[in-house]
């Protein structure tokens, strides 16, 4: 990741819970913010991206709450009773969701904070990478959609109209995405 420092949100009303994980995830590592009110949870994620969000099973609710926020670009970690453990896991896995018994030893917990870590590294590029595709599949309609207007309004084939707006773009010194929106609006 590119930052030195993650971002942790721990929702839990159990105050033990909190205490220990804050014993763990300590600065200048982690940046740890703790919540014991699912609603004031929703608000903060909805303001603000964390890197690592852990979520206490709290009778429930704090299973609901990870598969609301499961489509933000958090890692999710979700405190499980041993008992319960397989049934949960099993409901919030398909929302890319890692559960952990409750209570934990310590140092599997922090193992689990690491492969959230690498999680997250993942989920970081592969957005970066999808932000990149679905930009450059823009470019690339506005491009088709003036060399259309082109072909149909100045007689030129495709190539040549390729070329037209390559060489605009390149006596500019502008985007291809440009020149084509200025096609665009003035063809259409």
């Amino acid at each position: 990741m590119t930052s030195d420092t993650y971002s942790v949100l721990v929702v839990t009303k159990d105050t033990k819970i909190s205490s220990l994980v804050s014993a763990i995830l300590i600065p200048p590592l982690f940046e740890l913010s703790v919540c014991t009110d699912f609603n004031e949870a929703r608000r903060k994620c909805g303001e603000r991206n964390f890197n690592i969000v852990l979520v206490d099973f709290a009778e429930g609710e704090g299973t609901d709450f990870a598969i609301d926020i499961s489509d933000s670009l958090s890692t999710i970690l979700l405190l499980s009773p041993a008992q319960h453990f397989d049934q949960i896991s099993y409901k919030v896995e398909p929302y890319g969701v890692l559960t952990l018994t409750s209570p934990f030893d310590q140092f599997y917990f922090y193992n689990m904070i690491k492969v959230a870590i690498a999680v997250q590294y993942k989920v970081q590029v592969l957005s970066s990478q999808t932000t990149k595709l679905k930009e450059k599949m823009e470019e690339i309609r506005i491009v088709n959609r003036a060399k259309m207007l082109l072909m149909q309004n100045k007689s030129m084939t495709e190539q040549e109209a390729h070329r037209y707006i390559e060489k605009q773009a390149m006596d500019t010194g502008s985007k291809k995405t440009a020149i084509a929106t200025l096609i665009i609006e003035n063809l259409s």
